[in-house]
């Protein structure tokens, strides 16, 4: 994916992620289609004792880190935690201080504060994939997540 950036306004790199926890907490693992006109990565890994929304987050950061330049890109994810977080809920979180709206602390932090700087990077617009439904890059994802579980 390292020539991605050079497309300029041709095909966004599209990414499709998943996470997966065996219990919740437990061991997880998160997975990552990446795909730029011919061109695909596949990115899996995990952590032994985790919460799915930790891996559903993990997935759309290392994707994003996986890109060596400034790309536009288009993430489909699962999860209406991260594609909410991004879009409605971490702007107010930054102003705040990373407190929620009842000046609680968010939930995995460190990990949408790794986000946020990965996000910082691209062009990046969401698409909302519904679960289990069938969607071959969705699928792919889970695979490649559950695969990333640790033993």
């Amino acid at each position: 994916m390292a020539d991605a950036g050079r497309q300029g306004a041709a095909a966004p790199v599209e990414v499709y992620t998943d996470g997966a926890c065996k219990g919740n907490p437990g061991p997880g693992g998160w997975g990552a289609l990446l795909r730029w006109g011919p061109h695909e990565k596949e990115l899996r890994g995990g952590e032994p004792g985790t919460t799915n929304n930790r891996m559903e987050l993990m997935a759309v950061i290392q994707a994003l880190e996986a890109l060596t330049r400034p790309s536009r890109v288009v993430v489909h994810v699962d999860s209406r935690y991260v594609q909410d977080g991004v879009e409605r809920w971490m702007p107010r979180w930054k102003r705040n201080g990373w407190q929620t709206r009842e000046r609680k602390p968010v939930k995995n932090r460190d990990l949408w504060e790794r986000l946020d700087r990965a996000l910082a990077r691209h062009q990046v617009s969401w698409r909302w994939i519904k679960g289990h439904s069938g969607h071959p890059e969705n699928e792919r994802a889970d695979r490649l997540a559950n695969r990333g579980v640790p033993k």
